[in-house]
């Protein structure tokens, strides 16, 4: 697909590096040639240098022809004019990066006015993604297939762990929760494992499923937690108010930290029901006397990566029960889980796939059958939803007599809505939801899977 992309900042690089591994021919256009340049050599891509609002950079930058305009840049309301005059062009899709919660309310109203195919706020899809690791605390990561129903759940194994030394294949003993263990990550190297692979302290593990089956097998190993009732968010910018109020209707007791005096004031007039307290949450003195050590969760979210580190550490030593840790530079993922901090959010991560996920599904519509698709295991793997149809090969025949792929795993089908843990004499049946993991890329079609 030809996709250009306005703001080469860390939105637009992360997402320039995803979509070229894709192999799509990508166009960059930001007023900064600096940055162009540096981009330009390192990753195979187009470059413009101009004001990406213009209709003549953008003619330049070849949208009239293009099948995406995706608006990345650090001002919603550059992003949204990028948008209108990409429309005119004739850009059959345009995505806009829109931060800003005062937009929030009438974002539907803003999007058809637009004609925008998908809107992004980055910090909203955050607070979205702490949110569900706050309701499910056990989980380093999850992700979600089938409409909700399936979901896809990483955590690591612990000292005491039962299945520590224990085959795949002997699962069935210690539970009988009908789940699947699908992708083990042990020291940054990702195996898609079979029933002779033997877990270890320390594994990284992704299991699917549906999510009551899911709790039950944690439980049966001793995983499942407290539930949290109290969060400390340490920074008062936007996902921070995003985040508060969705902990708010979880009926759970939230205290913010900011040492700016002003943004105090104004997270004082936007939630008034959560506890704001001004000053240097990077002072352990500070975070002590706002109740650290009592707290559920603990989340850093200020704009400094080693602040969050250093505070986040703390709070493990505190023992705080989920740290969660907001980070900008992915090269700080080694010393995170060094650190024993595991739970690592990144906003133009999540942005990047979302949009990502996007260019898959418009892809549908041109030869790809990929309804959902998540990047795991520090994107050393994938997880990827098709959908079963009258040209899926080797239909009714049981996964026993089917060539898999290598390294790809069958992890979960859905017939009618009933989920599917497959074993050997399982088989795909036209309308099936299949959920396949595997260390291979560029799967565009159910086919693929097939050896």
């Amino acid at each position: 697909m030809n996709i250009v992309i306005v703001g080469d900042g860390k939105v637009g690089h992360s997402l320039s590096e995803q979509l070229c591994s894709e192999e799509h021919e990508v166009t960059i256009i930001d007023s900064n040639p600096r940055i162009l340049t540096v981009t330009a050599d390192v990753l195979d891509v187009n470059v413009v240098s101009g004001n990406g609002a213009s209709m003549e950079v953008q003619k330049q930058a070849g949208v009239p022809s293009s099948d995406l305009l995706i608006a990345a840049t650090s001002s919603d309301e550059m992003n949204m004019v990028c948008c209108m005059v990409a429309k005119k062009l004739g850009a059959d899709h345009t995505i806009a990066r829109i931060r800003n919660p005062e937009y929030q309310d009438q974002m539907r109203m803003l999007e058809n006015e637009l004609n925008l195919s998908l809107s992004i706020n980055p910090e909203l899809a955050t607070a979205a993604e702490i949110s569900r690791l706050i309701r499910f605390p056990a989980a380093l990561r999850m992700d979600t297939f089938v409409r909700g129903r399936v979901e896809l759940i990483e955590f690591k194994i612990r000292e005491g762990s039962p299945i520590i030394g224990r085959c795949l294949k002997d699962m069935p003993k210690i539970s009988d929760a009908k789940v699947l263990i699908c992708a083990v990550d042990r020291q940054d190297e990702v195996t898609i494992p079979n029933g002779d692979f033997r877990l270890e302290l320390g594994d990284k593990i992704h299991i699917t499923g549906d999510i009551k089956e899911i709790q039950k097998f944690l439980r049966s190993i001793g995983k499942i937690e407290q539930k949290i009732k109290s969060v400390m968010l340490l920074g008062g910018g936007k996902i921070s108010i995003y985040l508060a109020k969705m902990l708010e209707q979880m009926n759970i007791q939230v205290t913010v930290i900011e040492i700016n005096e002003e943004k105090c004031r104004r997270l004082c007039e936007l939630l008034p029901n959560v506890t704001i307290i001004h000053g240097d949450g990077t002072d352990q003195e500070v975070l002590e006397s706002a109740g650290l050590s009592n707290m559920g969760a603990f989340v850093a979210l200020t704009d400094i990566d080693e602040e969050n580190m250093v505070t986040s550490m703390y709070a493990v030593d505190e023992n705080v029960q989920k740290v969660i840790t907001k980070i900008n530079r992915m090269n700080y993922m080694g010393i995170l889980h060094k650190m024993g901090i595991d739970s690592v959010v990144s906003p133009k991560v999540i942005t990047a796939n979302q949009i990502v996920r996007y260019v898959r599904a418009m892809q549908n519509t041109m030869g790809s059958a990929v309804q959902t698709l998540y990047r795991i295991v520090n994107d050393k793997a994938e997880a990827l939803e098709f959908k079963a149809d009258a040209n899926t090969k080797f239909l009714g025949r049981t996964l026993m007599e089917v060539p898999i792929q290598k390294n790809l795993l069958i992890a979960t089908i859905v017939r009618g809505g009933r989920i599917i843990i497959p074993g050997g004499r399982d088989s795909i049946h036209k309308g099936d939801s299949i959920i396949v993991v595997t260390a291979n890329k560029g799967l565009q079609d159910i086919n693929d899977i097939f050896d």
